[in-house]
């Protein structure tokens, strides 16, 4: 195989890694080639198991749903935490929301970063406050069962005088046609708030439910910038998801 080929093809597998989808189109105008020069790299790339082909493009392989480093399982919900988290820069002010998926981002927001970090969520708030030294904003509002977040209108208050450069939350669904989704009505009001007061808005999201249209509708996709997720969510939905024009990004 000549070497631009190969080195063609490595790239291509690396930016399907980075954005979650890659189209044929968009990859024939990026390396000036023909579409169907493309087609027999996705083809060959499918083949050395490097990639998964679908209708009009590619998709990073799928692997395990936990993997192993330095001896201990990482579960797909610290692959997700880790992930969001390297999107933080320094000195930013960045929400957390309630939940486990949320909890995983802020174990990984450690030194040297020196960050605001405002929340309604009292596992990240905890941990935030005994393992960083960062900033840390605990919005009021009363505690719900199950996730330990601070709901109601104390919270309402406290985030119409706040601002974020990023917006990190979980939801319970997330469809292409069904939009962003929650189980709970209170949360999917705090939700929609939030999505008014992030520069940039990530949602993190176990792979099972991505696909899943929960009770509460919230927004539709194409109100969040970033959608974070596990290897493992089916690759029809992830396709949907990638043509809304919303990164995604598998962890």
């Amino acid at each position: 195989m000549p070497a631009l080929t190969a080195e063609r093809r490595a790239a291509i597998v690396e930016m399907a890694a980075q954005r979650g989808a890659v189209r044929v189109s968009e990859l024939a105008t990026r390396f000036d080639v023909d579409v169907s020069t493309i087609r027999r790299d996705l083809q060959a790339l499918e083949r050395q198991d490097r990639l998964q082909r679908v209708h009009g493009g590619a998709l990073p392989l799928r692997k395990a749903s936990s993997e192993r480093a330095g001896g201990s399982v990482v579960t797909q919900e610290a692959r997700i935490g880790r992930a969001a988290a390297k999107m933080v820069g320094d000195g930013e002010t960045i929400f957390l929301g309630p939940g486990q998926l949320p909890l995983e981002v802020a174990r990984y927001l450690s030194e040297p970063l020196r960050l605001t970090v405002v929340t309604n969520g009292l596992d990240a708030a905890h941990w935030i406050a005994a393992n960083t030294a960062h900033t840390l904003i605990v919005t009021g509002g009363q505690v719900e069962a199950g996730d330990r977040g601070l709901m109601g209108q104390l919270t309402r208050n406290a985030l119409s005088k706040l601002r974020a450069d990023r917006v990190i939350l979980e939801l319970d669904g997330i469809s292409a046609v069904g939009g962003l989704t929650s189980d709970d009505l209170a949360q999917a009001e705090i939700a929609q708030a939030l999505l008014e007061i992030g520069s940039e808005v990530i949602v993190l999201v176990p792979a099972e439910r991505v696909g899943r249209v929960a009770a509460a509708y919230i927004a539709a996709v194409s109100e969040v910038d970033v959608v974070v997720t596990g290897r493992e969510a089916p690759s029809s939905f992830l396709w949907d998801l990638s043509e809304t024009g919303v990164r995604v990004v598998l962890a």
